[in-house]
This record gives structure tokens, sequence and C-alpha cells, in this order.
């Protein structure tokens, strides 16, 4: 049958929608531009309350399987594409791309115009959208202002047996940030935000800021405890979880027109001149790091922004990329490398 996507200004694009999925939810529209990885986009809590628009043509030629998954459940609102196959090629497939939108209840429009698509939200940004079969339809989406809890398990959970022990502050945390440390021999202690306090008393060798989604300023109220335990143990933010320690520290957040989205943003490491080719799915970025103890180790590339910070006395260490990747290239996983030995040299400094 019909569907369209409407945006909130009232620009609507055409497609078809198969009578099996919902035939209306709301979102923010943003766009994701990696070839491959649609399985680990639609599960990074990270796109809580989002409808992805993939950019790449066809999707879902190797299917679903049941290791690349980076939470328990898809977290976006909706998906917008050119194609999905419904016929998947891969050994470790159990599941076609539309079979797991449906089995969730997640609405797909297919066969719409997603170049035009994309042009529109660079032009005007993101906002507001919904999925629909009403193509007169007014979208009216109020999306919360603290998205996080929406994504964050309330239990406190220990993984692996390492020496080294990380507790990992989840605001929404992907998967493959807790393989990344279990893989390198960490012991990691997954502490739901608002009980981020209790890390003073865990015994913990360092502490990993997550990924997450929405607005950093709607966790305002958290900032005196992430100012106070990235004081006490060697810390690494990534993405919200720097967006949200830049906060602490002075700096400011600001909303990009479009974000990042995508498996192939170049960003320049100023300690050793090199480029990386990162993993990135974020809004918000860090603004100007002036009259604060932050100095800007990472830059963007394609538009200078800043993609993450050292703080000049304390061993912390912050990315606005995701250096476990998930989907996309791996070079820059070395971050956990260089926080772990962060966290072996404040050791050895105690000691």
């Amino acid at each position: 049958m019909k569907g369209y996507l409407v945006l909130s200004d009232g620009t609507t694009f055409d497609g078809e929608m198969d009578d099996e999925f919902p035939t209306y939810e709301e979102g923010e529209i943003v766009f994701y531009t990696g070839m491959t990885g649609y399985q680990e986009v639609l599960t990074d809590p990270s796109y809580q309350d989002q409808i992805i628009v993939f950019t790449y043509p066809l999707i879902g030629n190797y299917g679903i399987n049941e290791d690349d998954f980076e939470s328990a459940k898809p977290c976006v609102k909706g998906v917008v594409v050119l194609q999905a196959v419904e016929h998947y090629s891969h050994y470790e497939a159990v599941s076609s791309f539309k079979e797991y939108l449906k089995k969730w209840n997640i609405p797909l429009l297919e066969w719409a115009d997603t170049r035009a698509i994309v042009k529109a939200i660079r032009e005007k940004g993101t906002q507001k959208a919904a999925i629909t079969t009403n193509r007169d339809e007014t979208v009216h989406t109020q999306l919360t202002e603290n998205q996080v809890e929406k994504v964050v398990d309330e239990q406190i959970k220990t993984f692996g047996e390492g020496d080294c022990h990380i507790a990992l502050i989840n605001f929404g945390y992907k998967k493959s940030i807790l393989e990344s440390l279990v893989q390198r021999g960490c012991k990691v202690t997954v502490l739901p935000y608002h009980l981020m306090d209790q890390v003073k008393d865990m015994n913990v060798n360092g502490i990993v800021l997550s990924n997450g989604p929405g607005d950093p300023k709607s966790l305002l109220s958290y900032l005196p405890s992430i100012r106070t335990v990235t004081s006490m143990f060697p810390t690494l933010g990534i993405c919200l979880g720097h967006q949200l320690i830049a906060l602490a520290y002075g700096a400011n957040t600001k909303k990009l027109r479009f974000g990042h989205r995508g498996a192939n943003h170049p960003v320049l490491d100023h300690k050793t001149g090199k480029v990386w080719m990162t993993s990135q799915n974020h809004s918000y970025v860090v603004d100007e790091l002036n009259n604060t103890s932050l100095v800007v180790r990472f830059t963007n590339i394609n538009d200078q922004s800043i993609e993450g910070f050292v703080h000049q006395q304390l061993p912390i260490l912050s990315v606005q990329f995701h250096p476990e990747a998930n989907p996309g290239p791996v070079e820059s996983d070395i971050v956990f490398d260089e926080f772990l030995t962060m966290t072996k040299e404040t050791e050895a400094l105690i000691v």
C-alpha cells in the first residue's frame, strides 16, 4: 500500500509499505551513510526515538544474525530505505531485514526517494517526522526530554574476570564497548548512570562513560556526580559520555544541523598527526573549550568540530567517535589501549 514520510515542516515523500507493518509512527528523522551495519544501527541505543534513512540504496543483503546486536532490542522508531532485500545470502543469517522489523513492529517505508530526503535533512536539519499511510498527516511528535532513561537497564552487572576492574557508566551503552574491554582482559561492572556515585566504593581501576541517546543537557543534574567520579579515577568518555564530561568541566555543547552518522568520518589525532577513519552517531557536539582545563586532542577533518580532548592535569581521555566501531573501521580502537595504559600508569603513581 502507499506510504508516506511526512516532515514537521509539511514536506512529504512517497513510498510503499507492507500491510503487515504498523501504519503510523513518529520520531526524529536522521540519515545514516554506511553501506553496511544496519543490524548494529537498528539496535544502537543512541538511535532511540529516531527514524533512520539509510542512504545506501539496497539494505538487507546479508540478513540478520544472532551476534551483531548492540542491545537486546531495536531502538529506532522507523526505517526508510530505497529497497529492502527479503532474500538474504549470508550463512550466519537467521532472518531477513524485513522480518526483524516486523517482529518488533517497526514501520518500514520502502521505495522512497532517499536522496531527496537526505537533501531535505541536510538543508533544513533534523526534525520531527512521521511514517504514515495518510499523506495529509500533521506531525505532533514530542520527544522525551531524558531519552537515556528509556534505554538503561536498572541492574548492576559484572562481566569478565580480569585484574583490571573497569566501571562502565551506562547511559545506553553498546555491547561492543563492553566486549572491547572484556577482550582486553578487564573485569567490567556495568552501572546505571543514576547510581554512578556507588563507583567510589567499588575498588575500580578506571571508569568509562558510555554512549547514549538525546541531548546531554537533559542530564545536567548529574554533572556534579560526573565531575566527582572523573576526578577520582582514570576516565574514558565515548560519544554522550564525552559530551557530559565536557559539560561537567565547564565547556558547552551544541546541536549540529544534521549530525554525524556513518562509518567513514575522518578524524585528526593532534598527538600523532595521524588521521583515523571513524564510526559516528550523534546530533550534539562539544563546543569551544576556552577557559576550561580541557585540551583538544581530536578534530573532525570535514567540519573542524571537536572529536575528543584530554584534561591538563587529570587522567581523562574523551572521544566523540566510537572507537569500538561496529559498524565501521576499527583502527581507532587503540583508544581503549591508551585508556588502559593510563589506568596502569595512574595505579603505579598511587603505589
